[in-house]
């Protein structure tokens, strides 16, 4: 990847939806030049594919970061578990006190408190903690 690269996925970070002509003036190159390197890029793995972000105005969610603490060797148990959790938006290993944290959502305070009870309650988990999100201060996404 170089500077061209670069420039381009930050572009198309800030907005997907941008041509590829306005893209090419922007960057001061030619509209064949970004569409070959978008076509790379998508082809390489560096771009993995597209998505919108749900405005305030759609479905408002409650979202939790829950940490767990996982029993020797169940993460393989829990992490299928917790696949089968359409609440569970994201799960990442963790260095430290906690072996995940995951990121639930919920559309209420009551169906946000079920999917804790469940997620303490799969097997192999030891011990969870729960972090109510209350505002963005910063999005980068």
């Amino acid at each position: 990847m170089d500077e061209l690269d670069t420039s381009l996925i930050e572009a198309l970070s800030s907005d997907a939806r941008t041509s590829v002509s306005t893209l090419a003036r922007r960057l001061g190159v030619a509209r064949t030049t970004v569409q070959a390197r978008i076509e790379r890029l998508e082809r390489d793995g560096v771009i993995a594919g597209y998505t919108i972000r749900k405005g305030k105005a759609a479905a408002p969610m409650i979202r939790a970061a829950v940490l767990i603490q996982v029993e020797p060797r169940a993460t393989p148990m829990v992490l299928q578990r917790l696949k089968a959790m359409p609440q569970v938006e994201l799960a990442f290993t963790t260095s430290g006190r906690f072996d995940m944290v995951l990121q639930v959502a919920a559309r209420t305070p009551q169906d946000l408190d079920v999917i804790l009870d469940h997620i303490g309650a799969v097997k192999g988990v030891k011990s969870s903690e729960s972090l109510i999100q209350l505002s963005i201060r910063i999005d980068r996404r």
